[in-house]
């Protein structure tokens, strides 16, 4: 048994956990590649045996689903304190997209990007999925604020918005004007909605006789 560090061997554990983590997520980070993730290449990291990896993980699909798991709650909260800063719904939907932009610009975004060509990327879309539903909560709820009537699926077009305006700045595209020509769209699509809403409940209202 090797040598425990930790008040327990639970404690123990858990630490080498988070250190084989730790060294996939660095390697994603700094090869920008999901295939350089192997058990070998994460135990050099650690100065664990290759063989001893298997005690935490089965395969490395579950070793990079771990990754995405423990990493999404750093870009949600990088996202929400955005959003929490601003004073009104279209300021935080502003705060969204630009939140999301900084992530690209930070290098924070390589993680995803390295393993969505992955081998493994089918056993990942569970954690991905997970990671992406959190990632549309304030969104939705600041939509909801706006009077938005579908709110989960206009969020999802924003989305749409973002996920251009992320490959196109990882394509090159200078950044500041980039970043607010998405914003100021992000931004209009909403007076659109707020317009259709007042239309909608306007038509209502002479269909009452009101």
């Amino acid at each position: 048994m090797p040598k425990i560090s930790a008040a327990t061997v639970a404690d123990h554990r858990a630490q080498q956990r988070r250190a084989l983590v730790d060294a996939a997520r660095e390697l994603l980070e700094s090869e920008g590649d999901a295939a350089a993730v192997t058990f070998a290449a994460v135990a050099r990291r650690t100065g664990l045996a290759r063989n001893s990896v298997y005690k935490y993980f089965a395969d490395r699909a579950e070793l990079l689903s771990a990754v995405v798991r423990e990493s999404a709650p750093r870009w949600t909260e990088r996202i929400t304190a955005a959003m929490a800063a601003a004073d009104t719904p279209e300021q935080r939907v502003a705060a969204y997209v630009r939140a999301q932009c900084e992530l690209v610009r930070d290098g924070e975004h390589r993680i995803a990007r390295a393993l969505a060509g992955d081998r493994d990327a089918a056993a990942l879309r569970e954690a991905a999925g997970h990671a992406h539903r959190e990632l549309l909560t304030p969104l939705i709820t600041a939509l909801v604020e706006l009077g938005d009537n579908r709110p989960e699926f206009t969020a999802q077009l924003l989305q749409g918005l973002v996920n251009a305006t992320v490959t196109a700045l990882e394509s090159g595209a200078p950044y500041a004007p980039t970043t607010d020509r998405a914003t100021t769209m992000a931004v209009a699509a909403l007076s659109a909605i707020r317009e259709e809403h007042k239309q909608g409940r306007g038509e209502l209202r002479e269909a009452e006789g009101i």
